[in-house]
């Protein structure tokens, strides 16, 4: 695979590119999904093929052809080099990128049972298993799936980076839905989107479906006759750690990608309400507020070795004791804001021109347990697992809602509570924050739908979290 990615770029660079890398990507993927005890869908999908990127002067060119031809791959660099020339016709001034040492190297993700090596017979067998539990303990509608994704690269730059890499991700999901009279409830597990990370089947193994089917079909039968969320104008607010990456996700980590920052991005997700000029200075949150982006933790769904740049992956501070102290970027990005590369830059397939993606952006756990959070809290709500959420197009004000609420009165946790919303502004919520779950509870969640660019690209990010505290919140929906 190397000799077609240096003739590629060895291409570009005959053409005019004043800088050119290309990336062989081999995927293959599965997904299975079951309903009510019969397994209703599977697929399986495979592509290959080679994406060369081009600098000229201000404007990058991207050529992709699925091909792996010596011949194509000539063509894809000479494309790519075409359309960078013709682009920076339009006037701007020439684009830099951050200096970087070429590297040489391998990289594989921890996979210690081959998800591909199950057979499709227990896969099938232990989704209908799960929702036919899920039926017999009050579910109306009980659905289950598997996916899988195998992934290899190749990388070559005419700086000279040379990397190739191999990543298995996998995980499952699994949720229960009750219909009463007048709405219908729904609990899932482990998440709303399930839990992926960059693991094989022994994931999937320990997130023991089975064993946790007759709760959530019981907790979704229990929310039909729970008692509404009240709306408060004030409260004690704790959030589990799935909502908690939700909330990171969407408030911190699609706000701090700097093509958002600098105007370059926008779909899907908007811009940015953070201004460049008050980075290092800015207070994002309260003291407690830790966050990273770190794509070397093992088996979380944001990482890897390199990114399609060839940058080694690396942690970067995000908020540091509250203060908001770096970005997600890339080499090109990096150049304009004066700082090293963050090594976040990825491409959702070889046919799509590799943009800043979100790593594994998490919150650094703390000191306080869960239940000394509730322990500590006087009147307040707890809330867990995303069911919706909205926010503008800055990344600013948001609100979200969760699938399951309880009271907490006198630092005891009471009543299951339906359809429990919080509302907030990013800086304002984030200041609140008094208490954090520790180590012990720091949760790797994995988000394998994350939406980016035009055209789209579907993105694996990471979101390590915990549990925490937040005060003054308001809950609820005012009648």
């Amino acid at each position: 695979m190397y000799d077609l990615v240096e003739a590629a770029v060895q291409a570009a660079v005959d053409g005019g590119a004043r800088y050119a890398d290309a990336r062989v990507m081999e995927t293959r993927a599965e997904s299975m999904s079951a309903r009510n005890g019969v397994v209703e869908a599977l697929d399986r999908q495979q592509s290959a093929g080679i994406g060369v990127r081009a600098l000229i002067g201000s404007s990058w060119g991207f050529f992709a052809v699925a091909d792996l031809g010596a011949e194509a791959a000539r063509r894809a660099g000479e494309q790519a080099a075409s359309v960078a020339r013709a682009s920076a016709r339009v006037s701007g001034r020439e684009l830099l990128l951050a200096a970087a040492t070429p590297v040489t190297g391998s990289w594989a993700s921890e996979c210690r049972e081959d998800p591909w090596a199950v057979t499709l017979a227990e896969k099938g067998d232990r989704l209908e298993s799960v929702t036919r539990t899920m039926l017999a303990h009050g579910a109306d509608l009980a659905e289950a799936s598997h996916r899988i994704w195998d992934t290899r690269k190749w990388l070559f730059s005419s700086e000279g980076h040379r990397v190739d890499q191999h990543i298995v991700e996998c995980g499952a999901a699994m949720s229960a839905t009750a219909v009463g009279e007048n709405e219908t409830q729904r609990r899932s597990y482990p998440g709303i989107r399930g839990q992926y990370g960059t693991r094989g089947w022994e994931l999937v193994r320990e997130l023991d479906l089975p064993a946790n089917a007759p709760r959530i079909a019981e907790e979704a039968r229990a929310l039909l006759t729970a008692p509404a969320c009240p709306a408060l104008d004030a409260t004690d607010l704790i959030l589990g750690s799935e909502q908690m990456a939700l909330q990171i996700h969407e408030s911190v980590g699609h706000a701090v990608e700097l093509d958002r920052i600098l105007g370059w991005e926008a779909a899907f997700a908007g811009t940015s309400w953070l201004d460049l000029a008050q980075m290092g200075s800015l207070r994002f949150g309260s003291g407690r507020m830790n966050i990273t982006a770190d794509a070397t933790l093992p088996g979380a769904l944001g990482s890897f070795g390199y990114d399609d740049e060839g940058t080694p992956a690396h942690a970067v501070d995000i908020v540091r004791d509250g203060i908001w102290v770096g970005v997600l970027s890339g080499r090109d990005s990096a150049a304009l804001a004066g700082i090293d590369s963050g090594g976040a830059v990825r491409a959702a397939g070889f046919n799509r021109i590799p943009m800043v993606r979100m790593t594994n952006v998490g919150l650094l756990p703390g000191d306080n347990s869960l239940e000394e959070m509730i322990a500590a809290t006087d009147d307040g709500v707890l809330m867990d697992t995303n069911r919706s959420w909205s926010i503008d197009d800055k990344r600013l004000n948001f609100q979200f809602g969760c699938e399951i609420g309880w009271e907490i009165k006198g630092g005891k946790r009471g009543r299951m509570l339906r359809n429990p919303t919080y509302t907030g502004i990013s800086p304002r919520f984030w200041g609140s924050m008094d208490m954090v779950g520790n180590r012990s509870e720091w949760t790797f969640w994995g988000t394998p739908n994350c939406g980016k660019g035009q055209p789209m690209q579907v993105g694996h990010t990471g979101h390590p979290a915990v549990p925490a505290r937040f005060r003054g919140i308001r809950v609820g929906v005012s009648g």
